[in-house]
């Protein structure tokens, strides 16, 4: 299994049934939105969708008792640098993934030379890939036929930043933030969907509300999308992360006299939380979307919450003379640390609530998937001394799970999930042996518990929220849908076998239900493995790999934004 023959010709997937993309018909078709209906397909484009007859030649897919829905877009991925890698891809395709928005949270590989990003995010996004080049114009072109995956990018604002200042942590000058502008509106022309900001990172903390919005001018002028994770942490903290946001699309506006479309990323917090401050942005009248995924725990880099943001500023080898200076570890210990156990979103629990994910360090391979608590007890130590040996071992590449103090049930998050401005995203970071089950499993959680088994969605809602949606929200052209005229990112779903199978204690296992993958008209993953072609002696290819870096456009048949 797994290896198909790459054709020019037709292909008809043929015996499913697809979800109605016109909204009159979907009050005749009952609560699901669902008619049977074959899809062909040619030359990368859906070109007929209901009663097709296959012709001589063409390849026929039998998707008898399943769903012909559009590729599902992940609108927050962390799989910047790896998506080339195969593991990778087979992870994003047998959740329905075909398409993820990479140049999140302020940090990614251009513009610049990447070095940055390739230090301070390496355990999240993964190590620069050789070819990224140095602008958004070579990230894309490098993403271009080496994988089976489409890749939208964000301008991180962070990376901006540190190209133009450095390590400062000052208000930028005139004439630095008029360079970090024109970075930005290069990034833009070159087709970067919009702008990204990390605000509870480095140097995201640095950077003001003021600053953030002349950013967010050229973003506004070319209709992007501003995206942010939000200062202050979230949780209780969130309406004043989105009061932040109300106030850079606003100043974005006077500038501009155009409205900046906001988008909140993982956003997570008790639903009359959320559902609030959502509320009162759209009160202001700004066009908000957000994106959230059906799990509880976080995940991030050890270091955010460990280490005092102007130390996690400071180059890598500095930071590991601090942490391996006897005096300047008890500094911390004594000044930095019940900062730690004050912050609401942990605690003084703390240590029971992180769980190691990932760390770039061989002697600490033991340590994955147990807390710092658990780890500190079995190396003899207390959890501070762990916590930084940890971190010092592994030049910070260390990222953990982290727990919430409130889990929420599933009746809540539906809340969350049921409102018309929300899109599927996962966070999903692929780097580490005990990674967070999200990375696998968000977009087949989303069918298993919100469609299938509570309801909150219908088979339509679930295409509207993971793909028309997200293609209209960050200019995907014709993607999101199932008609003639659409690209053909099309997925295959037994509905009633789709599931996530990875959890907190097995991350790693793959998702099911979803075995049949289509990217711009092309088999990628076929059986439920990746699709190879054949090389010269009969020997399996890698290929084929029709992804491709998205520019930012319009569709000529675009849904409204999500709002």
């Amino acid at each position: 299994m797994g290896a198909v023959e790459e054709m020019s010709g037709r292909i008809v997937l043929r015996g499913g049934r697809v979800v109605s993309t016109e909204q009159n018909s979907l009050r005749s078709l009952g609560e699901q939105g669902l008619v049977s209906a074959d899809v062909a397909i040619e030359h990368g484009v859906i070109t007929e969708v209901g009663g097709v007859e296959p012709r001589d030649g063409d390849r026929v897919i039998d998707c008898t008792g399943r769903l012909v829905l559009p590729g599902f877009i992940d609108a927050h991925s962390h799989a910047d640098g790896l998506v080339a890698d195969d593991d990778v891809q087979l992870a994003l395709l047998r959740q329905g993934v075909t398409t993820v928005i990479t140049g999140q949270d302020g940090v990614s590989y251009v513009p610049g030379d990447g070095g940055y990003a390739a230090e301070y995010f390496a355990a999240i996004n993964g190590g620069r890939p050789a070819n990224a080049g140095s602008t958004v114009a070579d990230y894309l072109a490098s993403v271009d036929g080496t994988t089976r995956v489409n890749v939208g990018y964000l301008v991180p604002a962070g990376t901006v930043r540190f190209t133009v200042c450095g390590r400062s942590s000052g208000e930028a000058d005139a004439t630095e933030l008029a360079a970090m502008v024109e970075l930005v509106q290069q990034g833009l022309a070159e087709g970067a969907l919009g702008l990204s900001t990390g605000l509870d990172y480095v140097p995201g903390q640095f950077q003001s509300t003021r600053e953030i919005a002349a950013l967010c001018v050229p973003v506004a002028l070319a209709g992007g999308v501003y995206v942010s994770h939000m200062r202050g942490g979230y949780e209780a903290n969130s309406r004043a992360g989105t009061e932040e946001i109300g106030r850079i699309a606003q100043l974005a506006h006077d500038a501009t006299g155009r409205a900046l479309p906001v988008h909140v990323s993982h956003l997570h917090a008790d639903a009359d939380i959320v559902l609030g401050a959502l509320d009162a942005l759209a009160a202001e009248g700004h066009d908000a979307s957000f994106d959230a995924y059906p799990y509880i725990r976080g995940c991030s880099l050890l270091a955010m919450p460990l280490l005092p943001p102007a130390l996690s500023a400071q180059p890598v080898d500095d930071v590991v003379r601090v942490l391996s200076d006897p005096d300047e570890r008890e500094r911390l210990r004594r000044d930095w640390f019940p900062e730690v156990a004050r912050n609401p979103s942990l605690g003084p629990q703390w240590p029971s609530m992180i769980t190691l994910a990932h760390v770039a360090a061989p002697e600490y391979e033991w340590a994955l998937g147990l807390t710092l608590d658990e780890g500190s007890k079995r190396a003899g130590v207390d959890a501070v001394t762990f916590a930084l040996d940890v971190m010092r071992a592994s030049r910070l590449r260390t990222n953990m799970v982290m727990a919430v103090q409130n889990p929420r049930p599933v009746s809540e998050l539906a809340r969350i999930f049921a409102h018309p401005g929300h899109v599927g995203g996962s966070d999903g970071i692929f780097i580490g042996g005990h990674p967070h089950p999200r990375a696998r499993g968000t977009f087949p959680r989303f069918l298993r518990e919100y469609v299938r088994e509570t309801g909150t969605w219908s088979w339509a809602d679930a295409v509207r929220h993971l793909s028309a949606s997200p293609a209209s929200r960050f200019g995907l052209g014709d993607r999101g849908r199932i008609a003639p005229g659409a690209v053909a990112d099309v997925i295959v779903v037994d509905p009633d076998a789709v599931a996530d199978r990875a959890t907190y204690d097995e991350p790693l296992r793959e998702a099911v239900g979803i075995d049949d993958v289509l990217v711009a008209g092309v088999q990628v993953l076929a059986g439920g493995e990746l699709a190879r072609g054949e090389a010269a002696g009969g020997e399996p290819a890698r290929g084929p790999l029709p992804g491709r870096g998205l520019r930012r456009e319009r569709a000529a048949n675009r849904e409204g934004a999500a709002r």
